[in-house]
This record gives C-alpha cells, sequence and structure tokens, in this order.
C-alpha cells in the first residue's frame, strides 16, 4: 500500500491539475469536458483502465477520505469531486485556483 500511496503522491505532483476518473463514470466525464471547454490541460488517471485500479482507488480513499471519482487535484491539492468542481467555476474560484502561482 506505501508504493500505492507514493505512486499517488508522484502523480498528483507531476501535474497542475491532476484527475482521479473512470473512463463510463458521467461525473468523471462532465469534469474532464469542463476542464476542455476551459482549454485547461489536465492528467487523467482512468482507475478502471489500470490493472490495479481497484487498489489504488482505495489508496486514494485512504489519503482524501473520499471513495468516489472523480477526484480532481490542483497544484497537488484536493478540490474535490463534481459538484465541488462545477461549484468552483460557478463561483470563479476554479479560475483563481487554475492562474499560475
Amino acid at each position: 500500500m506505501a508504493d500505492l500511496r507514493a505512486q499517488i503522491e508522484n502523480e498528483i505532483k507531476s501535474g497542475k491539475v491532476v484527475i482521479y476518473s473512470k473512463s463510463k463514470c458521467p461525473y468523471c466525464v462532465k469534469v474532464k469536458q469542463l476542464f476542455d471547454s476551459l482549454n485547461v490541460q489536465f492528467k487523467a488517471i482512468e482507475l478502471d483502465q489500470l490493472e490495479n485500479g481497484a487498489a489504488l482507488q482505495q489508496a486514494l480513499s485512504e489519503k482524501t477520505g473520499k471513495r468516489t471519482v472523480p477526484q480532481v487535484f490542483i497544484n497537488e491539492k484536493l478540490i474535490g469531486g463534481c459538484d465541488d468542481t462545477m461549484a468552483k467555476n460557478e463561483s470563479g474560484e476554479l479560475a483563481l485556483l487554475l492562474k499560475d502561482n
């Protein structure tokens, strides 16, 4: 499990926007479409397409306290799932989070 936690940490650090997702999840698709519409590059980790996806999702839930996907990280910080991301976009907070530091 420590290897999986290290893998998650490395993934989160590897990109400005990292989305833990499942390819057929409608909420995941909605979040990825939002970032596409904003012309924001993101790294999507599709848990349902990875051999160790279930174990990775378990390790992710231990880190975040959330079992569901999507889980969206911006600048290494969990901003939440679909509803959280959409609400932050509506309020303008997402644009602030996406600005370069």
